[in-house]
């Protein structure tokens, strides 16, 4: 491909996904300002929108090459679950917008357009058959994907809000929740293998269009 991939990242966070991505034109969807800045810091050469992820895929889902979302997991999180039988919570209903973006996803982005939406392992049966697992994630997506191992730098026990992980380093910014933030993000090997095996079958399908792919199984 001539062009640089057009690349949505919704839910951008710090951009733990993005960081080893190459070549592209990217636009970061995040809801917190104080977040988005940083991640602006950190990618500036980036396209750094805030607003509602969900509300925006659903009024450009058409207008990229790649798609990427990782909606909000606490609901579906087992962590959470056990904290609700220990007494230390409360129960909610699942946040449902997972499995809205994974329908549209699958079901209306262009056909030469891949996705991937990301969330943790839930405490339930998945409602979708997700399409690989990776560590404590579940991966939905349109594409094939190998499922390989990936080292895990963080301990999750020792990070502290002056660890720097992955050469995110945040201790210059005022924020209270400095340790979820480097806890939850998105390993940037695991963003880098998907980014890869999307702009390999992307490439093939413009210079072979009636070659097929299928989504990996488990």
């Amino acid at each position: 491909m001539g062009e640089k991939l057009k690349v949505l990242n919704l839910y951008a966070g710090i951009g733990g996904n993005r960081k080893l991505w190459e070549d592209v034109e990217v636009t970061a969807v995040e809801l917190n300002p104080e977040i988005a800045a940083i991640y602006q810091d950190f990618f500036p050469q980036d396209k750094v929108i805030i607003a509602d992820a969900h509300q925006y895929l659903l009024e450009h889902y058409k207008e990229y090459d790649f798609i990427w979302s990782s909606p909000p997991c606490p609901t579906h999180s087992d962590i959470r679950r056990c904290a609700v039988h220990r007494g230390q919570n409360k129960a909610l209903y699942p946040d449902m917008a997972l499995y809205q973006e994974i329908i549209l996803c699958d079901n209306f982005i262009p056909i030469n357009s891949k996705y991937v939406v990301e969330n943790v392992q839930p405490y339930y049966e998945p409602l979708i058959k997700e399409s690989i697992r990776l560590h404590r994630h579940l991966f939905w997506n349109n594409f094939y994907v190998n499922n390989i191992k990936f080292t895990d730098l963080r301990k999750h026990e020792h990070i502290t809000d002056n660890s720097i992980i992955y050469g995110f380093d945040l201790n210059k910014y005022k924020l209270d929740n400095k340790r979820k933030i480097l806890r939850n993000m998105v390993m940037p090997e695991v963003g880098l293998h998907f980014l890869n095996c999307a702009r390999n079958i992307i490439t093939k399908q413009n210079i072979h269009q009636t070659e097929l792919w299928t989504i990996s199984e488990q």
